[in-house]
């Protein structure tokens, strides 16, 4: 029982670090600023005692922290789910239609993805958030979207009361003095009316809050945008990737076939309910899942793999001419690179004259591949990967005969 117990409170620990992270410490800091400022605020613009809108306003500022809070945690602690160490499909023949997971040791079932952050293949995956410092996956799709929903819609209502107290208290301020000021909405309700102090320092308080809360109706109601476009399509955003990357390759190769997204289940009302439900719980188990006519459970796969086998025929091999520290952004590797440096959280790797790299994909300005440390690079069975400024390489003579280029390269063009 002790040792139970002991179990319990170190994985307790362990998840409560996710919280020591500059992410949920920007988001939680928001948070706390605009529904502080928010409660405070209405309190001089809207006195919620004795007035029932001022109750009904105050109440729905609480409530909308509540539930921001409870689904923004959800989020973190629930986690995305992650494929069993060890996992195989019941069938042991369908093993080659799947990866295999070498630090997981295991494959990667239908739709799961291995995350580097979280170091486990993670079910259902949709991306890595550094907001939330964990996976939006499987178990927590559904909370993750509705903090992307609330959030907005606590903000435009905090926004609201930011510029009616500002509104409110300079015009009492111009019209009564700079000494005192009144505040009640219904002067027949209360008798005296209250003074409280709304200075310069108030002022800026409430101005910052308002940028805040402006800021991220605008950011925070996009992202809500493209996951419910995706979930109404019951994708993720890399299986849209993935569609994209079937669509090229076929049109590349000039291929006589048609992808068609396993997943999507025909109606939007089905989609949405794949990842929303009464009990909070979404359907299925997260390794198998349901499929329209004429697709299988392994037709994602079978596509990643031709993506996978695609990706190293069309790779290029690069020499190293420069060394790079493989710093984000890197001022002596020129302007340019230096401010278009890939918006990502995926890693830079460190470069030596005379190196070579192995490159998958670029931008005008970078590249992305895997440093090549021995001959088993093309399997996979060595790499450090990342990205790299395009001018500390150049071309290998054998690749630049081919006039290969790595995908996305060609685009840029």
């Amino acid at each position: 029982m002790g040792t139970f117990c002991s179990v319990i409170k170190f994985e307790n620990l362990q998840e409560l670090k996710r919280l020591c992270h500059w992410g949920p410490i920007i988001a939680l800091g928001v948070i706390a600023i605009c529904s502080t400022m928010a409660m405070i605020d209405s309190v001089l613009w809207y006195w919620p005692l004795h007035t029932t809108g001022g109750s009904v306003n105050f109440i729905m500022l609480i409530n909308w922290t509540v539930m921001i809070l409870y689904n923004y945690f959800n989020a973190m602690f629930v986690g995305p789910g992650f494929v069993p160490l060890g996992w195989k499909p019941e069938n042991s023949q369908d093993s080659v239609y799947l990866q295999h997971c070498k630090v997981c040791q295991a494959y990667k079932a239908p739709r799961s993805h291995h995350c580097r952050k979280c170091n486990r293949c993670v079910m259902k995956m949709d991306h890595h958030c550094p907001w939330i410092n964990n996976c939006c996956g499987y178990q927590n799709h559904a909370s993750f979207t509705l903090f992307l929903l609330l959030a907005p819609l606590g903000c435009i209502h905090a926004a609201f009361i930011f510029v009616m107290t500002m509104y409110t208290q300079l015009y009492n301020r111009l019209s009564f003095g700079w000494n005192t000021v009144k505040i009640d909405m219904s002067t027949a309700r209360r008798d005296p009316l209250p003074i409280i102090p709304f200075g310069l320092a108030a002022f800026a308080a409430t101005l910052f809050a308002l940028g805040l809360a402006l800021g991220t109706t605008i950011a925070v109601g996009m992202l809500f945008f493209i996951q419910m476009k995706i979930i109404l399509r019951n994708k993720t955003s890399i299986e849209s990737w993935i569609e994209e990357k079937a669509k090229d390759r076929i049109q590349y190769y000039q291929l006589d076939e048609v992808f068609v997204f396993p997943y999507d289940m025909g109606s939007r009302w089905k989609n949405f309910k794949q990842v929303f439900t009464w009990s909070g719980v979404p359907e299925g188990d997260g390794l198998e899942w349901p499929v329209r006519e004429g697709c299988h459970q392994y037709s994602l796969t079978i596509e990643q793999l031709k993506q996978k086998a695609d990706k190293r025929v069309r790779s290029v091999r690069y020499k190293v001419v420069e060394d790079y520290s493989g710093a984000c952004c890197p001022l002596s590797k020129g302007i340019k690179t230096f401010f278009t440096s890939p918006c990502t959280e995926e890693p830079r790797i460190r470069l030596q004259k005379g190196e070579f790299i192995l490159a998958t994909r670029g931008l005008r300005y970078w590249l992305y591949g895997d440093k090549i440390l021995d001959d088993s690079i093309i399997e996979g069975v060595s790499r450090i990967r990342g990205w790299f400024p395009r001018n500390c390489v150049e071309k290998c003579p054998c690749d630049a005969e081919t006039d290969q280029a790595p995908e996305g390269e060609k685009k840029n063009r």
